[in-house]
């Protein structure tokens, strides 16, 4: 049962998307989105502190994203993966990444678990 919810809405080892996540991470999730624009994705990466600052992110906010912590944002901050994915965009960490931290496993060790080869670099 969910605490958040009052449903039977968990997946244990899984943080479910509720409503209340929702509101608590508004404007992380305003941040994230806005990243799937060209001009706000350069404007992000030229200067990330002003870019995060006009979403009014907190402290802890922004440092989770400087660590590229999305597993916290996710769990406390009210991120949504759908949203979180255009961030992993700006900053290189992919779906794959993402996934892995979740899990608490290397990248290598979640593609394992895929059905897809890792690429290697040749």
């Amino acid at each position: 049962m969910s605490k958040e919810t009052g449903h039977s809405d968990h997946i244990p080892g899984t943080t479910v998307f509720t409503g209340q996540r929702s509101a608590k991470g508004l404007q992380l999730n305003k941040f994230a989105y806005s990243l799937r624009l060209a001009e706000n994705r350069a404007a992000f990466e030229a200067d990330p502190e002003t870019y995060m600052n006009n979403y009014k992110l907190s402290d802890w906010e922004k440092q989770k994203i400087v660590e590229k912590d999305v597993k916290a944002l996710i769990e406390e901050g009210g991120g949504s993966i759908y949203m979180l994915i255009k961030l992993g965009g700006v900053t290189g960490e992919g779906l794959a990444s993402m996934g892995a931290q979740q899990r608490g496993e290397s990248v290598e060790e979640f593609m394992k678990t895929r059905n897809v080869p890792l690429k290697q670099n040749t």
